[in-house]
């Protein structure tokens, strides 16, 4: 099985030692996501729901660039500064996947890159 790289300059560029997405045979796997705008790569609204949008657009973007969707996400996962906001983002997701969802974990951190609210992760698993 190979490995190859994700990449697409509809999503921020990545800041660090990664890449955007991985592929190994038909599963992605998608690098966390902060709410930077592609373009700027500057944080989008220092407003909670704003970056939650913006993180879900990046997430979708990566997806796209390896030739599938937010639905075809199998695992997802939340990193919050406040937990707060775990309804908001149930709304803000349910926007972006259709019913079944992927398996999912929310967790509340102390900190995130860039003074990011939320950061999202996930395992994508492509048709053959």
């Amino acid at each position: 099985m190979s490995k190859s790289i994700i990449q697409t300059d509809k999503a921020p560029a990545a800041i660090g030692t990664y890449s955007q997405a991985a592929k190994a045979g038909t599963t992605v796997y998608v690098s966390g996501q902060i709410p930077l705008v592609p373009e700027t790569m500057e944080m989008v609204s220092e407003e909670f729901e704003a970056q939650a949008v913006q993180v879900f657009e990046n997430l979708k973007a990566v997806c796209e660039a390896a030739g599938g969707t937010t639905n075809d996400l199998v695992k997802v996962n939340i990193f919050l500064i406040d937990l707060g906001h775990f309804a908001l983002v149930n709304e803000i997701m349910s926007r972006y996947f259709n019913q079944p969802y992927p398996a999912r974990a929310a967790v509340q951190v102390t900190a995130l890159p860039k003074g990011a609210q939320i950061e999202i992760d996930g395992v994508m698993e492509l048709p053959e």
